[in-house]
């Protein structure tokens, strides 16, 4: 049996399940089971797919976003590739057993993987022209005979020009599409991956012209259907692939995360500096990127990285180079940290609704560096701001451009397979529990590595205590 994995990044379920112009979608609802799917936290692209293909949770994995600490100094970090990744994914093991397994776009996937199939690389890749972005080598051939320049993404997507944007986002997902139908067309597989970026790319763009509720939203604006006409093209890309399966192909839809309007963003480096928490040698004046080197580390007991979230970090004694905490008072620090974000409010005075997690109790184990706290503003409606030197705490954009959105902590799945005994809407399906589901399906058992469970396991228990209707 086949499986085929429809990866569509960011894919809110308040559209995939409710837009009435989406008819294969529809078809796979009618087909099979669907719902809500709860990402992990943080819920960003990367880790999440591979938190996804492992069932393995950030902590395990050692990644907790885009950029890590690769130690406990002050200037060492690392952006992730493929290298980070050393877990068992879904395609090891179906590989292990001689099935043939075909991944493109997952992230991270540069530079692209060995595996017993064909890799395509995702986003991260530095330049398709100049840097080898397959394995086999010669499938990038190829895909450069079949679409000329494969675009892994759209470079510069945070940008004001939005009919560039547009017309950008369709032609990239057009080529991927082109691309996926020749792979799944011309190879012999028995497991089908891929991950659309285009879906996230189109919600940072045009979600305030898309969203009612968004502070910037104007009725009536030119862009306001952007977003729903994006989907029902890539609802029609799907429908081709379906035309080219069997029915007895078990197919998901899923998505890493979803979206949500953006508030603002909060400037965390500057308000912990005016705090007394983050001190500096010297007095910035103007917007500037945060960077260690403009530090007093003898004076600073807390710092962050910015981005969707808020990774935030202790100056340890022992453990930092000029840490200053006490490991006696660790505890205590995290304890204060936590009231002060919570209090935080917005820029209308109100209660902002801050998530801190600490790591130690999300995840089963913590590789590499950890986080001290994590830390989600307005439940992620507001982004994370790492730089300093600004008037205020709150900005209506992203310090890296424009921005019209968040993730969200729910994302979309919709499986449809003929040995499916779950149908129709389902709720409490986790990202973790997609791989075991899948292998499930093929007839595999899970590694003991991963994490989430069947979502099979769990109606053969309903079963045997009578509970399912």
């Amino acid at each position: 049996m086949k499986t085929l994995v429809i990866g569509l990044d960011s894919a809110a379920p308040e559209i995939l399940f409710h837009h009435p112009g989406l008819n294969n979608i529809r078809a796979l609802m009618e087909r099979g089971c669907y719902g809500r799917l709860e990402s992990v936290i943080p819920p960003i692209t990367v880790p999440a797919w591979m938190c996804m293909s492992t069932s393995q949770d950030p902590g395990s994995l050692g990644v907790y976003g885009f950029r890590n600490r690769k130690d406990y100094s002050y200037h060492g970090l690392s952006i992730v590739n493929s290298s980070s990744i050393q877990q068992t994914a879904i395609w090891d093991v179906l590989g292990t057993h001689h099935k043939n397994v075909v991944v493109v776009g997952v992230p991270p996937s540069y530079p692209p993987r060995r595996m017993n199939g064909v890799n395509v690389a995702c986003f991260m890749t530095p330049d398709t022209k100049t840097h080898d972005y397959t394995y086999p080598v010669s499938v990038r051939q190829e895909i450069d005979r079949l679409v000329g320049e494969y675009p892994v993404d759209v470079k510069g997507f945070r940008t004001d020009n939005k009919e560039w944007l547009r017309d950008q986002i369709y032609d990239m997902t057009r080529k991927h599409f082109e691309v996926i139908r020749y792979l799944m067309t011309t190879l012999e597989w028995d497991y089908f991956q891929f991950v659309e970026i285009g879906v996230d790319r189109v919600h940072h763009g045009f979600w305030k012209y898309h969203d009612p509720q968004h502070r910037q939203y104007v009725p009536g604006n030119p862009y306001e259907t952007v977003i729903r006409d994006y989907y029902a093209y890539v609802d029609q890309e799907i429908g081709k692939l379906l035309e080219s399966i069997n029915d007895d192909t078990n197919v998901l839809v899923v998505s890493d995360h979803g979206a949500q309007r953006l508030e603002g963003g909060f400037c965390v480096n500057e308000w912990l500096r005016r705090e007394g928490l983050l001190v500096l040698k010297e007095p910035v004046t103007k917007p500037t990127p945060f960077s260690p080197s403009l530090v007093d580390w003898e004076r600073t007991r807390v710092w962050s990285e910015g981005g969707y979230y808020a990774r935030v970090f202790f100056n340890v004694e022992g453990r930092e180079p000029q840490g200053i905490v006490p490991e006696s008072e660790y505890d205590d620090l995290i304890e204060d940290m936590t009231a002060r974000f919570h209090a935080l409010g917005d820029d209308r005075g109100e209660i902002m609704g801050s998530l801190v997690f600490q790591p130690r109790d999300l995840y089963r184990s913590l590789r590499n560096v950890p986080p001290d706290l994590i830390v989600h503003f307005g439940a992620l409606y507001w982004r994370s701001i790492g730089g300093l030197g600004y008037d205020s705490f709150y900005l209506q954009e992203n310090d890296t451009g424009p921005d019209d959105c968040n993730h969200a902590q729910f994302g979309s799945f919709l499986l449809a397979s003929p040995n499916l005994p779950v149908k129709g809407k389902v709720e409490g399906m986790h990202l973790l529990d997609i791989a075991p589901t899948l292998l499930d399906l093929a007839g595999f058992e899970t590694p003991e590595s991963m994490q989430g469970s069947s979502i099979l396991a769990h109606s053969r228990a309903e079963v045997g205590c009578g509970q399912i209707r």
